[in-house]
């Protein structure tokens, strides 16, 4: 018998579809991929070229648990100059992903049995992560109507007296949604209010299609925990590698806790990343930020025109929530039709929470144009059936 844990961790639905997509691509099947949520471009040359010295340079070995003081100090200085905050380079630990970030983050926070509220829907592995250290996540259902993303009235109305402090993300998965700065600050002020911690999931900033964007959960609360990744803007999925913003008071336990459960994050990866933000790798993502947009703004037309219900425009990510057409089966059994039958691989609704998610599916739009179009030809003919 396994420890009794695993039983509140459910699988990753969107990885069980991207395996029996390989599967059925492997028996010759041409398949479009609208369900996982990895950019398609390469990362960006400068920081391949960077790893590649420090293969060359023999930087292959442990660095400070913190992560090496040359990329911390890139990221302090990201931070002042596109978000004007100072933030100390002490404060800031490299980590194995946004997840590395969120493990760290929950390890120093939860008690057994204590909660964070966070939205439905949200990430699946936020709440699996809290569930894995004998916490919980108190799913807060919203909508459309928020914004898909909490509010100081949803914060106060459903805290109770085991929550520890809210998990929120902006730009968020699976929706795209924003929180606006006037929520943020009202929210951020709920939970200093209740003696809470607010720790804000950030891995899609810089993957923002409008005029908002570049405000941090840490211009509202200097001591919010901030995950941040290299995975999405910066395009290193598979480098493996994030960072966290944590308040001063709290840096020597995470550096405990980093030193136990990762001794450190990869070397090559790191040195890599210091290339991350150099202006001529800023300009390749802006470009690819730029493409995003364009996908956005046709899959949002494209499904509208076949009767999906997307009520807001997604403002950052790569992803469109979608509402399902009345008479349509639930989410499950569509999306397993369309992948069997269509050979299209989107996500159920049912991998982000509970709160109406039969009845909604998740398109990532992180594939070029031409094959975003082969998928809505392959979505139209399945509806036509």
């Amino acid at each position: 018998m396994y420890a009794s844990r695993l039983s509140g961790i459910a699988p990753f639905k969107v990885m069980e579809v991207l395996r029996r997509a390989r599967e059925l691509e492997a028996q010759g099947f041409d398949v479009v991929h609208m369900e996982v949520g990895e950019p398609d471009f390469p990362t960006p040359e400068p920081i391949v070229k960077a790893g590649q010295k420090a293969l060359s340079k023999g930087h292959t070995k442990y660095t400070d648990a913190r992560g090496i003081p040359e990329l911390r100090r890139e990221i302090a200085e990201y931070y002042q100059s596109d978000y004007g905050l100072d933030i100390n380079e002490d404060q800031i630990f490299i980590t194995a992903g946004g997840s590395g970030a969120l493990l760290l983050t929950t390890a120093l926070l939860m008690n057994p049995g204590e909660n964070l509220l966070m939205s439905d829907p949200g990430y699946p592995c936020n709440r699996h992560f809290l569930t894995a250290f004998s916490g919980a996540s108190r799913l807060v259902p919203v909508s459309a109507d928020d914004g898909y993303q909490l509010t100081d009235t949803l914060v106060s109305e459903n805290w109770n007296a085991e929550t520890r402090g809210v998990l929120m993300s902006s730009p968020a998965n699976p929706t795209g949604a924003l929180i606006d700065d006037q929520t943020l600050f009202q929210l951020s002020l709920t939970v200093e209010s209740k003696g809470g911690y607010l720790v804000s999931d950030e891995i899609y900033h810089g993957l923002v299609y409008g005029t908002q964007g570049k405000t941090s959960a840490l211009h509202a609360n200097g001591n919010a925990f901030v995950i941040n990744s290299f995975s999405k803007y910066f395009g290193m999925t598979g480098w493996r590698l994030g960072w966290l913003i944590v308040p001063a008071a709290a840096a020597s336990d995470v550096e405990k806790l980093a030193q136990n459960l990762f001794i450190c994050p990869s070397s090559v990866a790191q040195y890599a990343a210091i290339s991350a933000f150099l202006p001529e790798s800023r300009e390749i993502m802006e470009n690819q930020r730029l493409e995003f947009q364009s996908r956005r703004d046709f899959m949002v037309s494209a499904l509208r025109g076949l009767g999906f219900n997307v009520p807001n425009i997604p403002d950052g990510a790569f992803y469109v929530y979608a509402g399902l057409p009345e008479g349509f089966a639930d989410s499950e059994p569509f999306t397993k039709w369309l992948l069997e039958e269509h050979h299209l691989a989107i996500t159920p609704g049912t991998d982000f929470g509970q709160f109406q998610a039969d009845r909604h599916v998740r398109f990532s739009y992180a594939q070029p144009l031409e094959r975003l179009a082969s998928g809505i030809e392959k979505l139209t003919q399945a509806i036509k059936q």
